[in-house]
């Protein structure tokens, strides 16, 4: 698409053609999502996830599968440097040799990261055939589920998801996202699930209960446990000091 200055803020400003079509009806060719995707937060908790592949992409997915206590076993001829480690220090378990069928043997989920485009089909294929949950790192109509970008506070987790359109732009939102939502969000919410567990033991009516754990979460009572830092709301945003 060639436009020139005078036409590209026109195509900013109306947001309607794409080459003559109507953007909110046009499929996007790198996503393939046709369907709104499905949003979920999994426990993984000694789950067995297999990771194929040990270079430098493989070692951007695994801290999220170890950080929610996922069993890794990681299959691979050669690893990197950092995932030797991970191996030796027993966080995860390396099968040094290549791919087999049977590497999905009593697998939850999967994590395909190899440059061979063949060897992704194939374990992609595999997995579904046998309703694996897989991921094929950069390879998106293989995949049925994506990494989102996440901004963590403790419990507290949000995930965004542009469904295969911009990565880059949920990375710019989550950074965006970490400045607004700062550590102090993660001791509030831990108070707020103390709160609540202490709710649920009163013997109190459920509505009575709802009216509180609401009021607790409210605006109000946020920016009063905030002022403990000297970090005043103002309109659902947060100014340090």
């Amino acid at each position: 698409m060639h436009l020139s200055s005078v036409g590209f803020v026109g195509y900013l400003k109306v947001g309607v053609l794409v080459l003559g079509r109507d953007v909110d009806k046009v499929q996007s060719r790198l996503s393939g999502e046709t369907t709104p995707l499905f949003p979920i937060f999994m426990k993984l908790a000694k789950r067995r996830c297999l990771v194929v592949g040990a270079g430098k992409t493989a070692e951007e997915k695994i801290p999220t599968l170890l950080r929610c206590g996922a069993t890794v076993i990681v299959v691979a001829p050669a690893a990197s440097r950092t995932i030797k480690a991970w191996a030796a220090d027993h966080k995860i378990i390396w099968q040094q040799r290549r791919f087999e069928l049977s590497d999905l043997d009593r697998i939850f989920l999967a994590v395909v990261a190899t440059p061979l485009k063949t060897l992704n089909k194939m374990v992609s294929e595999e997995a579904q055939r046998r309703q694996i949950l897989c991921n094929v790192v950069r390879d998106r109509p293989l995949c049925n589920f994506y990494y989102p970008a996440v901004v963590r506070r403790g419990p507290l987790q949000i995930a965004i998801s542009t469904a295969g359109h911009s990565g880059a732009l949920a990375q710019r939102l989550r950074k965006q996202m970490e400045t607004q939502f700062g550590p102090e969000w993660e001791r509030w919410l831990r108070w707020l699930g103390e709160a609540r567990s202490s709710l649920y033991e009163d013997p109190i009516s459920p509505k009575r209960r709802r009216t509180m754990l609401h009021r607790l979460a409210s605006q109000k009572k946020q920016a009063e446990f905030f002022d403990r830092w000297g970090i005043p709301i103002d309109g659902g945003q947060k100014t340090r000091k």
